[in-house]
């Protein structure tokens, strides 16, 4: 079932990279008490993620952040070493660049979409959420394109 407006964000392990290597942290933690913008994509490096969801995020962070959100995160169902990589490929200093490498996260939230037949295997919709201490407040998904689930339309709806 997919996670709905008004539910708790399931609490898994997931990756971020520190300086010493891929480092463990859970996503009650990155959210607890914070208000976040969650955004995820299919692959990074993917064309539509890389030429305009990451980019657009990136370029609107400040005017994210002066809404009240304390975190703007970013995941995909890619390890630690290509989220960091392609992270600093964008210049997303101010994203956390959430790896979702087995595809826990996503499955966990009822939002994954099957790629296998790309050579993509089990991947992550496209969606974005706003979770305010850890509860869903927005959720939005998008089948095709960026209406959505965009930086404009949740700077929009904030």
């Amino acid at each position: 079932m997919t996670i709905q407006v008004g539910d708790k964000v399931p609490d898994i392990e997931l990756r971020v990279m520190s300086n010493d290597g891929p480092q463990a942290v859970r996503t009650g933690e990155l959210m607890a008490g914070k208000k976040v913008v969650l955004f995820a994509v299919p692959g990074a490096f993917t064309p539509t993620c890389s030429a305009a969801h990451l980019p657009g995020f990136v370029v609107d962070a400040d005017k994210i952040k002066a809404k009240g959100v304390d975190s703007i995160i970013c995941t995909s169902v890619n390890d630690a070493f290509v989220m960091d990589a392609w992270g600093k490929a964008h210049n997303a200093d101010h994203i956390v660049m959430l790896a979702d490498g087995l595809g826990e996260f996503a499955a966990a939230l009822g939002l994954t979409q099957d790629r296998t037949a790309g050579q993509m295997g089990i991947r992550s919709q496209r969606y974005a959420m706003v979770i305010d201490d850890g509860v869903v407040s927005l959720l939005n998904i998008d089948e095709k394109g960026l209406e959505t689930t965009s930086s404009e339309a949740i700077l929009a709806a904030l």
